[in-house]
């Protein structure tokens, strides 16, 4: 068994740098191509006789993926993404500085040298999601694994590695060559005596901290050498002002991209809304924005103008309903949402107006949910000292979690987890994720 995975896991780790290097040197010709093709006019002659001079570029970005260990850690989809374009950003980065410092602008184009990381940056992530995606077809070259712990985690956890196809992992109990150990209700020596025990075993054991709601990859660690002891800084990262700021710019530049494309599917929105019902395009309602204040929330009008009367009759008929409200805020089936409505529920666009919040300050592009102003004690005391203060986002961590159906207190769990370990990673995933999700809805419609 262990021969066989030593020989599988060998294969992969040959398959995936073989196929790095390869798509890194497409990325160059594809950058040649377009520098010698397109640009030829705007930047001086480039010999294309000396393409081999930038071949140090290709090895200089592989010796770095190397050190961000993505051939030896299987991470998830985004995680690997991040590690390849901090790679080629660092790449980037020690490029251009040699290219200076040693005076050797004049024998390299600069324009060529930024389109092929431009092109790397596209082709490797994309490139690397295809590839596994056809290895992991492939049993032999699954890893099983073994999930260990006595909280709901347990589950969680086996979930996600049964559906998330990108790890390449078969969850398995008697057969194991990974252990995930979750230390969430177990004692510290019960959690050293199963590392003790399983480290005989594989020698890859992955420990869940019983602190399972922080994420300690954007945490600091400080050594206290002296007492062999380290401690971990927690932080509400988007509390600190530098992560605010970080965040405010970021967003900005997002939504002025995203206007002009705004603008006309408004118009297009216009349009349908006033032929499928009588009354107004947009409906306001007041939320809670930061510090607790209230601010008028815009969304496209999704129901009839006579819609209470509407819910009052149905709600007589099916009482059911009135429990279901209570636990989810929301009905399973709403009998005052028009036809066009449905459509913008279900794809998220009825959210689409509350661009004119971002711009006016209201909200962020993307942070925790707007509350209704009577939903503010059901947050609770604690939870309000953490979620009130930031601007509340169009799209957020729990609308692109994946689960259906979420209660008050999960929702409220999810913004809090946000806040409390944000980056600007973190928002670029949950950005594309949105207009995945939106699509992928679209398409269902």
């Amino acid at each position: 068994m262990i021969k066989r995975l030593n020989l599988s896991n060998i294969l992969y780790i040959i398959i995936l740098v073989t196929a790095d290097i390869f798509f890194l040197l497409v990325s160059l010709k594809i950058a040649l191509y377009i520098r010698a093709s397109f640009l030829s006019e705007f930047f001086p002659f480039l010999d294309t006789s000396t393409f081999h001079r930038y071949y140090w570029i290709v090895l200089l970005s592989f010796v770095i993926f190397l050190f961000e260990k993505i051939y030896f850690i299987r991470y998830d989809f985004w995680s690997d993404t991040k590690r390849v374009l901090k790679s080629l950003l660092l790449s980037f980065v020690i490029v251009f500085t040699v290219i200076t410092l040693t005076k050797m602008s004049s024998e390299y184009s600069r324009a060529f040298i930024l389109i092929f990381f431009i092109t790397a940056s596209f082709l490797i992530p994309i490139s690397k999601r295809f590839l596994k995606k056809l290895l992991f077809k492939f049993n032999f070259f699954k890893v099983n694994v073994r999930v260990v712990g006595k909280s709901f985690l347990v589950d969680e956890m086996k979930e996600e590695l049964k559906k998330n196809w990108y790890f390449g992992y078969n969850v398995s109990k008697k057969r194991f060559n990974v252990v995930i150990l979750i230390s969430k209700n177990f004692t510290t020596e019960q959690s050293k005596r199963l590392i003790r025990v399983y480290s005989k075993k594989t020698k890859n054991i992955y420990v869940i901290p019983y602190m399972h709601h922080i994420d300690f990859t954007h945490a600091n660690i400080v050594d206290y050498f002296n007492v062999r002891l380290s401690a971990i800084c927690i932080e509400n990262r988007l509390l600190n002002y530098r992560n605010l700021l970080t965040k405010y710019f970021f967003e900005k530049i997002l939504v002025l991209c995203i206007l002009p494309f705004g603008i006309l599917l408004h118009i297009f929105m216009i349009i349908l809304i006033k032929i499928d019902s009588n009354g107004k395009v947009l409906f306001k309602q007041k939320r809670l924005g930061i510090k607790g204040s209230s601010f008028s929330c815009y969304k496209y009008r999704t129901m009839y103008e006579n819609g209470d009367e509407i819910l009052k009759k149905y709600l007589i008929n099916n009482p059911d309903e009135v429990e279901h409200y209570s636990i989810y805020h929301k009905y399973k089936n709403d009998p005052r949402i028009t036809k066009i409505g449905k459509v913008l529920r279900a794809t998220s666009l009825d959210e689409f107006p509350q661009f004119f919040n971002v711009l006016r300050g209201d909200m962020n592009l993307i942070g925790p949910r707007p509350y209704i102003i009577n939903e503010k004690e059901k947050i609770g005391k604690y939870n309000k000292d953490i979620i009130l203060e930031v601007k509340p986002g169009i799209t957020g961590l729990w609308q692109v979690s994946g689960r259906n159906n979420l209660t008050f207190s999960e929702r409220v769990e999810l913004d809090k987890w946000y806040i409390q370990n944000w980056s600007l990673w973190m928002d670029f995933v949950i950005f594309m994720k949105t207009i995945k999700v939106v699509f992928s809805k679209i398409g269902a419609q």
